[in-house]
C-alpha cells in the first residue's frame, strides 16, 4: 500500500500533465478554425480545375500534353506521404506511414521502383530510419503549407512523368472529413484517371458544388470545345494548374486534419488524466482514513492499557 506522501506527488504530477494536454487541446482548437477556413477555400478551385480537366481532355489530341498519356508499363513510381511534423496527435501519422509503407511494399514486389517524398518530420524521419532516402523532404511547414511547396513538388512529379522517369505518382494523406473526424486518402495524381474530388473525398451535394455540372443531360446535345490559342497550350496549363492544386489542396487538407487529431488525443488525454486524479484522491482518502484509524485504535488500546 503507497504512502500518502507517494500519493501526492503522484496527484500533483498528473495535475501538472493534464495542465499542459488542456492547453494544448486549446491550441490546436484555435488553429482548426483557420486550417478548415484554407481547405473550404481551397475546395472549390480544386473541384473546378479537376473536373475541368477531365471534361476537357477527352476532347484535346492525345499528344497535346505529354501528361495526359498513359504509360504502357509502370517501371517507376512516386509516393508523396504527408504526415506532420510533431507528434501527440493519435493515429495520425502512424495510419499514414503504415499505409505508405504496405503501398510501396506492394509496388516493389510487383517489380516497380519505387521513390519517396517525405512531407513532415515524422515522415522523413520514418523513412530515413528504415534505410530509404525522400527524394524530396518537407519540414517545419505540416501546420501552415505554402504553394511553393506544391509548387516544387508538382515540378519534380511533372518533368519525372513528362521525361519517363516516373510512370506514376501517389500522394497518401490524412483528408479532415470534419473538425473531429479524419480518413485516409490514396490519391493517383498521375496518369490522370476521371475520378473526382467529390467521389475521392466522399462529399455530399452540398458540398459538391459542381455535382450537377458533371450529371448527364441527355435531353441536351453536347457541344464542340475550341482551344484558344492551341489545344497544347490549354492543357498545358491546365495539367500544371492541376499538378500544383493536387499537391496543395493534400498539403492543406493534412494540416486541418492534424489540429483535428491533435485536439482529439489531447481532449482523450484530459479526461484519462481526470479520471486518474479522481482515483488517486479516493485512493489517498482511504489510505488516509486507514491512518486515522489506525492512531485512534493506537490511543484506545494505550489508555486501556495505562487503566489496567
Amino acid at each position: 500500500m503507497p504512502n500518502l506522501h507517494d500519493i501526492e506527488r503522484r496527484i500533483s504530477s498528473v495535475t501538472s500533465t493534464k495542465q499542459i494536454t488542456r492547453t494544448m487541446e486549446m491550441v490546436a482548437a484555435a488553429k482548426i478554425r483557420r486550417a478548415s477556413e484554407r481547405v473550404e477555400n481551397a475546395l472549390p478551385w480544386a473541384c473546378a480545375i479537376s473536373d475541368m480537366l477531365i471534361s476537357t481532355a477527352k476532347y484535346a489530341p492525345i499528344d497535346s500534353e505529354p501528361l495526359l498519356q498513359t504509360h504502357d508499363e509502370v517501371k517507376r513510381a512516386l509516393v508523396v506521404v504527408v504526415t506532420s511534423d510533431r507528434g501527440l496527435a493519435g493515429g495520425f501519422n502512424s495510419n499514414v506511414l503504415r499505409h505508405a509503407e504496405r503501398l510501396i511494399k506492394a509496388k516493389e514486389q510487383a517489380g516497380i521502383e519505387v521513390e519517396v517524398a517525405a512531407c513532415g518530420k515524422k515522415a522523413i524521419g520514418y523513412f530515413s530510419y528504415r534505410g530509404v532516402k525522400p527524394v524530396i523532404e518537407f519540414a517545419g511547414l505540416s501546420a501552415d503549407p505554402t504553394y511553393e511547396e506544391a509548387a516544387e513538388m508538382s515540378l519534380y512529379a511533372g518533368d519525372g512523368y513528362r521525361y519517363d522517369r516516373l510512370d506514376e505518382v501517389i500522394v497518401v494523406y490524412n483528408h479532415a472529413k470534419n473538425a473531429a473526424e479524419q480518413s485516409l486518402v490514396e490519391q493517383q495524381v498521375l496518369p490522370i484517371n476521371e475520378e473526382t474530388y467529390a467521389e475521392l473525398l466522399g462529399l455530399n451535394k452540398e458540398e459538391d458544388i459542381f455535382k450537377d455540372f458533371r450529371e448527364k443531360d441527355d435531353t441536351s446535345l453536347p457541344g464542340d470545345i475550341d482551344f484558344e490559342p492551341s489545344a497544347e497550350a490549354v492543357m498545358h496549363y491546365l495539367m500544371k494548374a492541376y499538378l500544383r492544386n493536387a499537391f496543395y489542396y493534400a498539403l492543406l487538407d493534412s494540416a486541418a486534419g492534424e489540429q483535428g487529431a491533435r485536439r482529439n488525443a489531447m481532449k482523450s488525454a484530459t479526461d484519462n488524466a481526470n479520471e486518474m486524479v479522481s482515483t488517486l484522491t479516493r485512493v489517498y482518502n482511504r489510505v488516509r482514513q486507514g491512518a486515522i484509524t489506525t492512531e485512534i485504535t493506537e490511543i484506545v488500546g494505550g489508555a486501556a492499557a495505562l487503566e489496567e
